[in-house]
């Protein structure tokens, strides 16, 4: 059957697709992928660390904070000192418990690497970690 406008004589109606439920979906699926989205934050330093015999792979969700061979301490791509580092692991571990790792160079003072894992503890972490090369 024909349309009524074309049996009339005048020209055929031009039906329009309704596109507005796809972008609302879109939009929704945009928001659910940025909510979702794990972003690991790296020291934002380079760090020769020292090999290691023993490895495990660690999780993707932690806190990674750099020790530099001149005894910087270093998150974010900021130094923080050694007093950075208690609110830093107390302020991302009140929603979930991460993990923290130490990216501690070879040449760094090993009184700092402990005073760092003593202040990641006091600071809630229930595991600290020490990266090392394979």
């Amino acid at each position: 059957m024909k349309n009524k406008s074309v049996l009339a004589g005048g020209e055929p109606e031009l039906s329009e697709i309704n596109i507005s439920p796809m972008i609302d979906m879109v939009f929704i699926l945009l928001i659910f992928f940025i909510v979702t989205t794990v972003f690991v934050e790296e020291p934002g330093v380079e760090i020769n660390r020292p090999p290691a015999v023993m490895a495990s792979n660690l999780q993707k969700n932690s806190i990674l904070i750099a020790i530099t061979n001149a005894n910087q301490i270093i998150f974010g791509g900021r130094e923080i000192g050694i007093a950075g580092i208690r609110p830093i692991v107390k302020r991302l571990n009140q929603k979930d418990k991460m993990p923290v790792i130490l990216q501690v160079d070879e040449s760094s003072a090993a009184g700092l690497v402990v005073r760092a894992i003593d202040e990641a503890k006091l600071g809630g972490a229930e595991i600290v970690s020490i990266a090392t090369e394979l």
